[in-house]
């Protein structure tokens, strides 16, 4: 899989730019603050509907605009199929493939696929647990996009349910009414979380070798590096889920789990007026030989590791069917040593498509030599 032209209008600092790109190593070049990031966000936006550096699509507009484009014409096994994304902040976005409208912006999910690797993975790391979640989810996808709906599906009912135990909570006392919605609503969230908590526990249970493995390849003389699920649950999580030697996970074993779990929290659910179990509470544990990755490891223990969760992901799913992965390096290498920047350049080699940004040719190992494009203020120069 490939990007064979990437064209942008009114998307972040960009008011139109495009951009022919060639299967391998491309690198773009340019000062900071000239809109090479802007780029690779804009690619990963069309594999996932969401920016790795913002929660919400209005700063991706261009300040002044009421809407940005992006289209992207992907090849992959030698079928050309063009996605073009219509981004409006406050409204509803629009999809089209081949010019043609697609039902809801969603359904565009699998045609391309994409792993980046940013400065901002630190937060995989050092940040809190929702960014650990977002990551699973966001590959989730990428790995099956059915998993878009799933996930979606899950929090809608979640923000029902929450407010119903807010509202029941207020009333201090026994409300049949409520307690009978709840069990309702209980049924609901059990059978949405426990297909997307059988989808994470399976993930990890894949990821966890590719993890390790890429860990000990960027960081051979540190401890070894493991990835372990943490389900709010507990113990009542089934022995061996989430393990890469145990047993899958069976969403309807889990739905019983998981409404049995409800039940038995619904007092302390209701006094502080939220959900207490389900996948929205759950962790992805980053260990290091015996300790935690977060406020343990080191500087550059942590950026192995985020490195090692994203070099693991574009294992993952180039082993699978769907495509191999574009792989984006954003503006990284300069912030690795020697070790780290060989090890991610020869990955990147066997890329069927790498596109890296740097500020200088300096900070790009000299193993990647390709396409090489300027960027300046307004304009994408190809060298």
């Amino acid at each position: 899989m490939y990007i064979r032209h990437l064209q942008v209008t009114d998307f972040r600092s960009w008011d139109h730019v495009d951009v022919p790109l060639d299967p391998g190593p491309s690198v773009l070049v340019g000062q900071n603050g000239r809109g090479k990031t802007n780029l690779l966000e804009a690619i990963g936006y069309v594999a996932t509907l969401s920016s790795h550096r913002v929660a919400t699509d209005a700063p991706l507009v261009r300040q002044g605009c009421e809407r940005a484009l992006v289209r992207t014409a992907v090849v992959n096994e030698d079928r050309e199929l063009t996605v073009e994304l219509e981004i409006a902040a406050g409204r509803a976005n629009r999809a089209r493939v081949n010019r043609g409208a697609v039902g809801r912006p969603r359904d565009v999910l699998g045609i391309l696929r994409t792993v980046l690797f940013s400065p901002e993975d630190l937060a995989l790391v050092r940040g809190d647990p929702g960014e650990r979640r977002k990551f699973l989810d966001e590959l989730l996808v990428q790995r099956a996009p059915r998993y878009a709906g799933v996930r979606s599906d899950y929090e809608k009912v979640l923000k029902q349910r929450n407010a119903l135990l807010k509202s029941a909570g207020k009333k201090r006392g026994d409300d049949p009414y409520a307690a009978s919605t709840l069990d309702v609503w209980d049924d609901h969230l059990s059978k949405a979380g426990a297909h997307l908590l059988a989808a994470r526990l399976n993930l990890v249970a894949d990821l966890a070798p590719h993890t390790a493995e890429a860990y000990a390849g960027v960081a051979p003389d540190s401890r070894p590096a493991h990835i372990t699920y943490r389900s709010s649950l507990g113990e009542a999580l089934p022995e061996g889920y989430g393990e890469p030697s145990g047993e899958r996970a069976d969403p309807e074993r889990l739905a019983e789990v998981l409404r049995v779990a409800l039940g038995e929290s619904r007092a302390a659910e209701l006094e502080r007026g939220v959900s207490l179990v389900g996948p929205h509470r759950d962790e992805l544990d980053l260990v290091l030989g015996d300790t935690p990755a977060k406020g343990y490891a080191s500087h550059g223990e942590s950026w192995s590791f985020a490195l090692a969760l994203r070099l693991g992901s574009y294992e993952l799913l180039r082993g699978e069917a769907g495509g191999e992965p574009v792989l984006m390096l954003d503006d990284v290498f300069a912030e690795l040593d020697k070790r780290r920047r060989a090890r991610l350049a020869e990955v990147a080699l066997g890329a069927e498509q790498v596109l890296v940004t740097a500020a200088v040719d300096e900070d790009v190992p000299t193993e990647l030599t390709g396409v090489r494009f300027a960027v300046a203020e307004g304009e994408v120069t190809r060298g």
